[in-house]
C-alpha cells in the first residue's frame, strides 16, 4: 500500500495551493481519505476527511479548505485558499479502511511540506 502526497511548496500568505494523494489502496472504494497536519512543535491535526460517496468532514476551516476526491484516479486532494502562515506545516493524507470496521487510519503518507510565508 502506498499513498503517495504532493503539490505543497511555498506560498505568500492569501495564495492557493492544491495537494495531491495517489493511493494504491484497493479497492479505493473502501477507504475513507483523510488529510492531516503537523506543525513544528505541535501535534498532529486533522485537517479534512472524505468517503467513497463524497461525504465530507472537517477539521479545520471548511471555508478556506475544500477535499475531494476522483475515484477513477485513486486520488483524494485538498484545495486550501487564502493561505495564512499558521496554515505552515507537514501535510499527509491517510486511509482508512471502512471494510474493516477500524476508526483508525492504518495508511499513511509521506508527508508533502507546506510553507506559507512572505
Amino acid at each position: 500500500v502506498q499513498l503517495q502526497a504532493s503539490g505543497g511548496g511555498l506560498v505568500q500568505p492569501g495564495g492557493s495551493l492544491t495537494l495531491s494523494c495517489a493511493a494504491s489502496v484497493k479497492p479505493f472504494s473502501s477507504y475513507v481519505m483523510g488529510w492531516f497536519r503537523q506543525a513544528v512543535g505541535e501535534e498532529r491535526e486533522f485537517v479534512a476527511a472524505i468517503g467513497w460517496s463524497g461525504d465530507r468532514s472537517y477539521g479545520v476551516d471548511s471555508v478556506r479548505f475544500a477535499i475531494s476526491r476522483d475515484n477513477a484516479k485513486n486520488t483524494v486532494y485538498l484545495q486550501m485558499n487564502s493561505l495564512k502562515p499558521e496554515d505552515t506545516a507537514v501535510y499527509y493524507c491517510a486511509a482508512r479502511d471502512t471494510s474493516s470496521g477500524s476508526s483508525r487510519y492504518g495508511y499513511w503518507g509521506q508527508g508533502t511540506q507546506v510553507t506559507v510565508s512572505s
